[in-house]
């Protein structure tokens, strides 16, 4: 019995129409951003304070901290606070999807290329809080590491 290796004339029909779909798409894309003037938004990395990230203090006991991840750091990597203070995190990435997560605290987020994403903590005893990304992010992730110090 020989085997016909010829594709049956229903999936010639259904790649063609697969393709015909995917080259309206990208004609739909083209349209938009040449005459429609859509573009894809720039990264917000590259916009101050998240250049390379910040601590601000706004008011006595009031900070915002502005967390770049980038691979294997955070910028800032040290965050000194006073005990009481409240700190809003606005936290993204440069590269790739990592994690920011701090010890003994409610702030477990995603930081995301393009995107900004924040989380609120108030520090009402003295210590360290270690900063770490729980999103594998390439080889040195284990490394990755940062610290929140809270002064009496």
């Amino acid at each position: 019995m020989a085997i016909n290796s010829a594709v049956p004339n229903v999936e010639k029909k259904v790649l063609l129409a697969s393709l015909m779909f995917a080259a309206a798409m990208l004609g739909l894309i083209a349209y938009a951003a040449i005459r429609l003037g859509i573009s894809v938004p720039t990264c917000i990395t590259n916009v101050k304070p998240f250049e390379e990230g910040e601590l601000i203090r706004v008011a006595p006991g009031r900070y915002e901290a502005h967390v770049v991840a980038k691979t294997w750091s955070f910028k800032p990597n040290r965050i000194k606070v006073e005990r009481g203070s409240v700190v809003d995190f606005y936290v993204t990435s440069k590269d790739i999807v990592h994690g920011f997560m701090i010890d003994r605290t409610n702030v477990n987020l995603m930081a995301i290329p393009g995107a900004v994403n924040y989380a609120q903590a108030r520090f009402d005893k003295a210590g360290k809080h270690q900063i770490l990304c729980h999103e594998f992010c390439k080889s040195g992730h284990d490394n990755m590491m940062g610290w929140i110090e809270v002064t009496p």
